[in-house]
């Protein structure tokens, strides 16, 4: 699943491992000779030949069943901390330890966010009920309610993004109504307050729900915040327009300990001075079992995982760089289990981490192939990654341009599990078919699908289900994987090779 804001971490707290630790893998023998750039560049592109023949969206297709069912059998969900996702834990692992894999749990607690209670009342000039959902981990309003006059921020591409969006009024003592979008939840809440805000209520950018948002942490929060839908923001601030329009926000919610767990697993052979790591979510949002997000990206990292255990144990070659697996918790939390993972490697773990490759969201029902664009030659958002970064993204779009794959690239807008490697120094990339964003007639007629709906209509819904993909562009980057992999495990030298402009 793709993370609705920039995600931070919420107090992972206490690490114990179960089974062996993997950070700390033993390096290669001492007397063994490293292959020349020729070899290595040889073996490379065998093994991702392979791996691509052996993998499909159609082989992985038996995860999504997995994890479809195991969401059935536990409530519709497989969010962090509940049975649902601890027995994807469980799946995953007893998999990856039958291939041959070093595998382990690695725990961590977390904070959740319990809504007390919600409501949003117009008190004048026409009083009404609104419907609103706290956002995670609020600040609370006083009792009886936070009363106070509306003020609209700007509306344009990045409302309620930066304090020139409170520019056209004075927000002090009146609580802020935003319109969702291209800023994180966390950094609306906090800009409103910066204006003078005292409270936040934030309207969905489409569809006819409230919006979800959260701060990410019980210590993000500044003020009172809420969600509501498109129709009741748009109702709002055209009643703000016309004259004063008082309302009472009344908002609670309490954070609540829980625990839960990353799987990582990596090869028994490879050097460890030479860490290829990839990773996928495994937890699902509450609302749904979470299938395309991401049931998707988790499939297919596990089938790859497979293949390349196959094919080694079958032919006897260890690969030249150790391949390390893992499979996030907490994602829809705020990037918990990465930036867990992340925050422990020493700064010698750090430096042999060669690249992290992250799969989130890989089979859209009305897709697009992002590529996430490493050198920002796209110029949109954040700047460009670590070095290695864009050469990571050479690869993955010379691939796909040798199957005449159709591509485009996409910011790091830091909302998913990259984020935090990113953040340490290490090269990142990745594929992702989209999330709420809404499909542009260009990219239908470049992509197929339906212009003016989102990628994926059910994102953070119950409709995330199995019945609900599209299962070419699942195939697709299923091969994407297994081709990075194959070339990585044996060969990182196109890390260091310049990308033309």
């Amino acid at each position: 699943m793709r993370a609705q804001f920039r995600r931070r971490a919420i107090s992972a707290l206490v690490t114990s491992v179960v089974a062996a630790p993997v950070l700390l893998a033993a390096a290669a023998p001492a007397d063994a000779r490293p292959a020349t750039s020729a070899q290595q560049h040889g073996k490379a592109e065998r093994l991702a030949k392979k791996l691509v023949k052996a993998s499909s969206g159609k082989s992985a297709h038996r995860h999504l069943e997995a994890f479809q069912e195991i969401a059935d059998d536990n409530g519709g969900n497989r969010a962090a901390g509940t049975p649902g996702h601890k027995a994807s834990t469980e799946y995953v692992y007893r998999l990856l330890k039958k291939a041959g894999y070093d595998v382990s749990y690695q725990n961590f607690d977390f904070y959740e966010s319990k809504t007390q209670h919600e409501k949003l009342s117009v008190v004048s000039p026409e009083p009404r009920d609104v419907k609103v959902t706290a956002y995670g981990f609020s600040k609370s309003s006083p009792a009886g309610g936070l009363v106070a006059p509306l003020a609209a921020a700007r509306v344009d591409a990045t409302p309620g993004c930066e304090l020139d969006d409170y520019a056209s009024g004075d927000f002090k003592g009146k609580i802020a109504l935003v319109k969702r979008g291209n800023c994180t939840f966390q950094q609306k809440e906090e800009v409103a307050a910066k204006a003078g805000a005292i409270g936040l209520i934030l309207y969905n950018h489409s569809g006819t729900e409230p919006v979800h948002g959260s701060v990410g942490e019980p210590a993000n929060a500044h003020i009172p915040a809420g969600g509501i839908s498109l129709a009741d923001g748009e109702a709002l601030a055209a009643q703000v327009a016309k004259g004063e329009t008082k309302v009472n926000l009344d908002v609670s919610t309490e954070a609540i300990k829980r625990q839960t767990r990353n799987v990582i697993a990596e090869t028994r052979g490879g050097s460890a001075d030479h860490v290829v790591a990839l990773g996928s979510h495994l937890d699902s949002v509450p609302a749904g079992p979470g299938i395309n997000d991401n049931g998707s990206g988790s499939a297919g990292l596990l089938e790859v995982a497979l293949k390349l255990a196959a094919e080694t144990r079958g032919h006897g070659q260890q690969p030249t760089n150790k391949v390390r697996f893992a499979w996030w918790s907490g994602e829809e939390l705020g990037l918990l289990g990465s930036e867990h993972y992340v925050k422990q490697l020493s700064e010698k773990q750090r430096k042999q981490t060669a690249l992290y490759l992250n799969f989130d969201m890989i089979a859209s029902p009305n897709p697009v192939e992002f590529v996430y664009d490493g050198d920002d030659s796209d110029h949109q958002g954040e700047g460009p990654g670590p070095q290695g970064s864009a050469q990571i993204e050479r690869l993955i779009n010379g691939y796909l341009d040798g199957r005449r794959s159709p591509h485009e690239g996409t910011d790091f807008d830091g909302r998913s599990d990259y984020g935090p490697f990113i953040k340490a120094g290490i090269p990142a990339g990745g594929t992702f078919t989209g999330a709420e964003g809404i499909k542009t007639k260009e990219q239908a007629a470049k992509f197929g699908g339906t212009a003016g709906t989102a990628y994926d209509p059910n994102y953070h819904g119950a409709g995330d289900t199995l019945k609900n993909l599209d299962l070419k562009v699942f195939d697709t980057n299923v091969d994407v994987i297994a081709h990075a992999v194959g070339i990585y495990a044996h060969d990182l030298s196109s890390l260091n090779e310049p990308v033309k402009g």
